[in-house]
């Protein structure tokens, strides 16, 4: 890979399509690479003291292209350390493409518990702050519980699932097709949510692959 195309701007990668992608031509192969990295990159970078590693973690999008990680992880089992990887991953870089639009959905979204998993978030947070937000989900895989930080994942695409339903419904000019593309992403956004609890849930069993 050139050094050019290493540093350019992640394209955006909308989380609701994770699981549109096509296989490689040696799965069983492809699928260990991908738990074997994500297991060395996760577990080496929480055994370090030094927070530029954390950083590093958190902007390999930026570093290397969403791109390159889709190609790494996209492909792997939802309940899995890879495939849970490739989901915040892509969430940032949602957030980063149109942090504003998120950050409205967010604001539509909030109300109930499932944002008690989101602690020191502003009412309604900005767009830098939805930034921030993502980066401290990600972060969280090391600094933090890793089913912690799928659980925060989760909830956020819970909230951005509910604001973003809450949207098409309340915009009067919304097309029909356009509330219905919204409101597709936003069911697809709940299923992300599950798959994710259920990775918290397999990491907490000590099950997750």
């Amino acid at each position: 890979m050139s050094s050019t195309a290493r540093h350019r701007r992640p394209k955006m990668t909308d989380p609701a399509v994770f699981d549109e992608r096509e296989g490689g031509a040696d799965p069983a192969t492809i699928s260990q690479a991908a738990q074997d990295t994500a297991h060395a990159l996760v577990y080496h970078g929480r055994d370090s003291d030094d927070p530029e590693v954390t950083e590093r973690f958190i902007r390999l999008a930026e570093t290397e292209g969403i791109e390159a990680i889709a190609e790494l992880w996209a492909d792997s089992p939802a309940h899995s350390l890879a495939g849970s990887l490739w989901r915040i991953y892509a969430i940032r870089a949602a957030v980063q493409e149109n942090p504003r639009r998120l950050s409205e959905y967010y604001s539509a979204g909030r109300g109930d518990t499932t944002t008690a998993a989101i602690a020191g978030v502003p009412e309604p947070p900005t767009s830098d702050e939805m930034t921030k937000l993502a980066d401290m989900v990600l972060a969280g895989m090391y600094t933090g519980d890793i089913d912690v930080a799928f659980d925060r994942a989760a909830a956020f695409c819970r909230v951005i699932s509910r604001g973003e339903a809450h949207w098409a419904d309340s915009h009067e000019g919304t097309s029909d097709d356009v509330a219905r593309r919204m409101t597709t992403r936003a069911d697809q956004l709940v299923r992300t949510a599950e798959e994710l609890e259920a990775s918290a849930r397999a990491f907490r069993a000590g099950v997750l692959d």
